[in-house]
């Protein structure tokens, strides 16, 4: 083999290894990338999971201080007790996520003990004595406080999973995420026919 074969050996072994090393390169970036976004989405679902619980931890202190004054509204209380039981069935770990039917029988419990809670609020409109109950203005606060933080973190959450599957689906990372079995993150949506989730509102008990 002449000197020149040999070059032109030498010269493609090169580009070889050369053009191996990028797409290794490649690769690993985009490995790396894909696991810094999914763990920071899953840290932030744990949030919205923690200010979900501790509404739900809230629920039965509610319950029990409104059934002291109201004592005739038991299908309202058992309707609250009941959706808060359900929420308690369905909790989802940061490692299961993504999981996006899990995560719309979870928004659809947690929707169904936000309309049960709100349905409380109008029977209190009607027992000014518990308005003024010292432990209840105390337990209204609270909630309203957990509501805002869910408003937030959830939009934290949202705003996470945007940003790892807008990195999961561009060329050439959708490659990687596909082999090494990253999936896509699914979003918190708006209940139909509204703007946002629903929310518990007690600022009218407040009058």
């Amino acid at each position: 083999m002449g000197k020149w074969t040999l070059g032109v050996v030498g010269v493609i072994v090169a580009a070889i290894l050369i053009g191996g090393c990028a797409v290794g390169g490649t690769v690993l970036n985009s490995y790396n990338t894909l696991v810094t976004k999914s763990e920071a989405t899953r840290a932030s679902w744990g949030q919205v999971e923690n200010v979900y619980q501790r509404r739900a931890d809230l629920v039965p202190n509610l319950v029990e201080t409104a059934r002291g004054y109201a004592i005739h509204e038991n299908e309202t209380f058992v309707a609250v007790t009941e959706a808060r039981a359900k929420v308690g069935q369905v909790n989802i770990k940061a490692d299961q996520i993504p999981n996006a039917a899990a995560l719309a029988q979870f928004q659809q419990t947690q929707g169904e003990l936000s309309s049960a809670m709100t349905r409380l609020m109008v029977v209190m409109e009607k027992y000014p004595e518990l308005k003024a109950n010292e432990n209840f203005l105390r337990l209204q606060d609270q909630i309203e406080g957990t509501e805002n933080r869910i408003s937030v973190e959830r939009m934290r959450y949202n705003k996470s999973a945007a940003d790892y599957n807008s990195t999961r689906n561009v060329f050439p990372t959708n490659l990687v995420a596909n082999w090494f079995g990253f999936e896509v993150f699914p979003y918190f949506k708006a209940e139909e026919g509204a703007n946002k989730a629903p929310k518990v509102d007690f600022r009218d008990l407040r009058k």
